[in-house]
C-alpha cells in the first residue's frame, strides 16, 4: 500500500484510558443522527477490537444505549454484519449485551 510521503504511518499506536474514554463525549452536529450511534460508529471506525472492548465497558457504564439505531433504523452490529474484519466487534458488542445481527426486534408500530 502506497502512502503519502507527507504522512507519517503509525504502527501499534497506544490508546490510553482518557483517548478511549474521550469518545464518548464526541458529539455529532446532525440532530438527526442518534448521538449514541455516533458515538459507537466513531469509536468502530478508529479503534482496535481491543480498544473496542475497553470502550464499550465505559459506553455501557455510562448508561448509553448499544442499540442505539442510524438514519436507516440499523444497530451499530447490524450495520457492519458485511464489514470483513467486523466479526470480532459484533462479538464485543453482543458480549457487551447488544443485540446480535438480524436478531433486532420490530420497533413499536411496526407491522407484525
Amino acid at each position: 500500500m502506497a502512502t503519502r510521503p507527507d504522512k507519517q504511518q503509525i504502527i501499534d499506536e497506544v490508546w490510553d484510558d482518557a483517548r478511549v474514554e474521550s469518545f464518548l463525549h464526541r458529539s455529532c452536529h446532525d440532530p438527526d443522527i442518534d448521538p449514541d450511534f455516533f458515538v459507537l460508529w466513531q469509536a468502530y471506525q478508529a479503534m482496535r477490537e481491543a480498544d473496542f472492548r475497553r470502550f464499550l465497558r465505559l459506553y455501557v457504564a455510562a448508561s448509553r444505549n448499544l442499540d442505539a439505531v442510524n438514519e436507516r433504523g440499523e444497530t451499530l452490529a447490524a450495520m457492519i454484519a458485511t464489514h470483513r474484519h467486523a466479526g470480532p466487534f459484533i462479538e464485543a458488542l453482543v458480549a457487551a449485551g447488544a443485540r446480535a445481527p438480524g436478531s433486532d426486534q420490530p420497533t413499536p408500530g411496526d407491522a407484525a
